[in-house]
């Protein structure tokens, strides 16, 4: 059982939903990131997302565009980015550590290197954006073989057998991007995404987690009730943006943001 999938189902027996936060790693700078992961864990994070910064992040809204474009200022490299992981472990060895980003670097590196890589810096899980089903024959074996979890993401228009098709690459948790568009923008829409998430479980037996459009305790336990985690993204990597400059009060601002999130879920199921 991968740390991903313990944790989950650890939660679940508590009857409890994940808490799912993302920053860019390298943003605002290198040396602040292993000290800002720990800082999300301590304010309640389940599992930690920790993006790889790119050029050409396709996904993603203005917010973690211009952090991609702050850590990669700073020269932040992939290997960079799995010696932080690896920092990261050596306080905490329970907190499930997922990297996201786009094929690009990985290919680079080389798929197998980069497993072999990920694994032994502590990584749980790698969610790449741009790597399709029809794609993932080369990649997610490699990943399988390391006990590394592939996540994928599932849309508001992913079709019926196309989700049944991730979940047979997928473990750990899929990702369901609640609207149209890219991290930052739109409106969300809870009843839609109730909807939706009922109808994924029927078709997986997988975890589901919801990102995009989750900015507070309030749209944190909304769709909480309805999901098995929630994954937090811009809201953070903008508190990060207008909090650079000072690294103490960045980990409490970004410490008030998630800890009412937290507690808001938490109290789904008391």
């Amino acid at each position: 059982m991968s740390r991903i999938e313990g944790v989950l189902k650890t939660l679940k027996g508590q009857g409890r939903k994940a808490l799912i936060p993302y920053i860019t790693a390298g943003d605002p700078n290198p040396g602040a990131t292993v000290d800002l992961m720990h800082t999300l864990v301590e304010a309640g994070a389940d599992i930690i997302e920790l993006g790889v910064p790119f050029s050409d992040p396709m996904a993603d809204g203005p917010v973690i565009q211009l952090a991609c474009e702050r850590a990669l200022a700073h020269g932040t490299s992939l290997r960079q980015v799995l010696a932080m992981v690896k920092e990261f472990r050596a306080k905490d060895a329970d907190t499930p550590i997922v990297l996201m980003g786009y094929l690009n670097p990985m290919e680079a590196m080389g798929y197998e290197a980069f497993a072999d890589a990920a694994r032994d810096s502590g990584v749980d899980g790698v969610l790449t954006v741009d790597l399709p089903p029809e794609e993932a024959d080369e990649v997610a074996p490699l990943f399988t073989e390391r006990h590394l979890d592939a996540i994928f993401l599932l849309s508001p228009t992913t079709t019926d057998d196309r989700i049944r098709a991730i979940s047979e690459y997928c473990s750990g948790y899929v990702y369901y991007v609640s609207f149209k568009g890219v991290t930052g923008a739109g409106k969300l829409n809870v009843e839609e995404v109730a909807s939706r998430v009922s109808h994924i479980h029927e078709l997986t037996a997988l975890p589901v987690g919801v990102g995009f459009g989750i900015r507070d305790a309030e749209t944190a336990a909304a769709v909480g009730r309805v999901s098995d985690g929630v994954i937090v993204g811009s809201v953070l990597v903008d508190t990060i943006a207008r909090n650079q400059a000072d690294t103490a009060q960045l980990k409490r601002a970004l410490a008030d943001l998630l800890q009412p999130m937290r507690e808001a879920l938490d109290s789904l199921s008391s």
